[in-house]
């Protein structure tokens, strides 16, 4: 791996955890709770609606709701961090 890539690498991992709180929020997914209208409002009625009347704890919409409001864990931020190096390593292989 070159120099230039391992850059992208790191580079894209870090870019991964500033987005996510911003992308969280920008969907609903807010410190006072989903907002209505958006599209974590639309998630959250269809896994209740799936679920039989609640969000199920532990599921998609009940993390991204944790991570709106507190902020990602540390072991959310690794795996964000992971995902986004990982992505932009392969584009960078790629192209």
């Amino acid at each position: 791996m070159g120099l230039l890539t391992f850059a992208a690498v790191v580079g894209g991992g870090a870019g991964a955890v500033v987005a996510a709180p911003v992308v969280l929020g920008a969907i609903g997914f807010t410190s006072a709770g989903i907002a209505a209208g958006t599209i974590a409002a639309k998630m959250m009625s269809a896994a209740a609606i799936a679920n039989g009347g609640g969000v199920a704890a532990g599921s998609l919409v009940a993390g991204c709701q944790a991570a709106g409001a507190a902020g990602l864990s540390g072991a959310a931020t690794a795996a964000v961090a992971s995902a986004g190096g990982t992505l932009v390593g392969l584009a960078a292989i790629l192209i």
